[in-house]
């Protein structure tokens, strides 16, 4: 019984399009309005005050008040979304686009001029 399940399955998949997109060939996805995507951060609003680094469950924010530096680590922020409701402020801001594909492990550093 197991044999005609499998080959059923089999089957099935050569006729079917396959369920996942070519990427980055492909088409792109579609992102709807209240998806999350990545933070984005407008430095000349900041305050410096911190409240974003502590807020943060993974700590991928480090704020430098003396430097007026922001630094994110892309590869840890899990898009909850924290930081940009406890900014006093409002210079975070939550895009609906994921970051882009990275081969490297790198922070994105924001300085205030």
């Amino acid at each position: 019984m197991r044999l005609f399940v499998m080959a059923r399955t089999a089957i099935m998949s050569m006729v079917k399009r396959p369920a996942t997109r070519k990427y980055p060939f492909g088409p792109r996805r579609k992102f709807y309005k209240n998806s999350r995507g990545r933070i984005d951060q407008n430095i000349e609003k900041c305050v410096f005050c911190g409240l974003c680094e502590k807020k943060c469950p993974t700590h991928a924010i480090t704020v430098v008040r003396d430097e007026k530096t922001w630094k994110i680590d892309r590869m840890k922020c899990m898009t909850c979304g924290y930081c940009v409701e406890v900014c006093p402020v409002k210079c975070l801001s939550m895009e609906n686009e994921y970051t882009g594909p990275s081969v490297s492990r790198k922070e994105d550093i924001y300085r205030h001029a």
